[in-house]
């Protein structure tokens, strides 16, 4: 007898699973280890953190951007820069104290990414990369003329603003530190809970095929100008964040394509383009070979990009894709599955 026929059973309908539960305790108290790190790391693992922190916050932004919207930008470093650049200007001409500028920071870039993306969304595919490339460039040199902010040398942070952030060198960077982790964190969950809406499922439809999905009633442009002022906006906060922590900007550091794109595209297609814990595992595997390779100098880059080509060729789905293709593992489950069990 058909099981979906039988009265005897109960019927769920549920996302959880097995693996997203472990996996998902497992994160949980890697947290919980990572808030405890303060006690009993070093200075230098906690800085170590903070990147760590940061780029899975920008990869997941990227992630979102050209895995679920197919928006391929090569151009994100703009709001890494912009991010940093009105940090620097809420804190030390307008007064705002650091914490809240990062945090404004973020707000004032996803405004900016407005008439952004009403100029780069008239572009389509490989053309789209181009310009978001070409308005981080017209950003970089843009700022680079504004003497105030310290022209093409770029400025530090005034000494009072730094003691704003704390009184100490321990203090300032224990709250970066936990600054960071919650970016982090957040980044992770806006996205996880965008995908569970119904923004989500336009989303999705329009990574499936965007004609069709317009077809159904999707408002295309208007999921796609969200999802790009979302991401602008969280990267924002990230690029403040960065910023925050080296206390110093200028525009080829704000505005570097290889330190705040190149390097988040690698995390993601290492890691699986399309799912949220692509970014993670792409994340770690980034920083493992960083650690072992960085010594080589110049074949350190290279190294990078063949490990990119052999698995783009190799497994285009990346290295979480791969797992969940052949052992059905998720952390995040976004699906939702009908569980049948006998009528208690």
């Amino acid at each position: 007898m058909n099981a979906l026929n039988n009265p005897t059973h109960v019927y769920r309908v549920q996302r959880s699973t097995t693996s997203s539960t472990f996996g998902l305790s497992l994160l949980g108290l890697c947290v919980l280890i990572l808030l405890s790190a303060p006690l009993w790391a070093d200075r230098a693992s906690l800085r170590l953190v903070v990147e760590f922190a940061y780029y899975l916050a920008l990869a997941q932004m990227w992630n979102l951007l050209a895995g679920y919207a197919g928006l391929v930008s090569v151009g994100q470093q703009a709001f890494v820069g912009l991010g940093g650049y009105l940090l620097f200007m809420l804190a030390s001409q307008f007064g705002v104290p650091p914490l809240a500028a990062v945090l404004l920071s973020g707000v004032l870039v996803a405004l900016l990414a407005i008439p952004t993306a009403l100029i780069v969304f008239r572009l389509r595919g490989a053309y789209f990369a181009i310009g978001t490339w070409v308005v981080a460039e017209v950003f970089r040199l843009g700022l680079a003329q504004m003497s105030s902010l310290g022209g093409g040398s770029g400025q530090s942070l005034p000494a009072a603003i730094v003691r704003q952030i704390g009184n100490d060198r321990d203090g300032r960077e224990t709250l970066i530190y936990f600054t960071a982790l919650a970016i982090a964190i957040a980044a992770v969950a806006v996205v996880y809970f965008l995908l569970r809406s119904r923004q989500g499922l336009a989303l999705a439809s329009i990574r499936d095929s965007e004609p069709a999905s317009g077809s159904l009633g999707v408002d295309t442009f208007r999921t796609k100008l969200m999802v790009y002022v979302l991401a602008a906006g969280c990267t924002g906060v990230v690029g403040a964040l960065i910023f925050l922590q080296k206390l110093r900007i200028s525009p080829d550091a704000a505005f570097n394509l290889q330190d705040w794109t190149a390097v988040v595209i690698f995390i993601v297609i290492i890691g699986g383009i399309g799912t949220l814990e692509g970014p993670l595992i792409g994340t770690l595997i980034y920083f493992v070979l960083r650690g072992c390779l960085a010594q080589y100098g110049a074949l350190y880059m290279i190294i990078l990009g063949v490990v990119a080509v052999v698995m783009m060729l190799k497994a285009p789905q990346g290295v979480w894709g791969l797992i969940s293709e052949r052992l059905g593992w998720q952390v995040f489950p976004m699906q939702r599955r009908l569980s049948v069990h006998p009528h208690p």
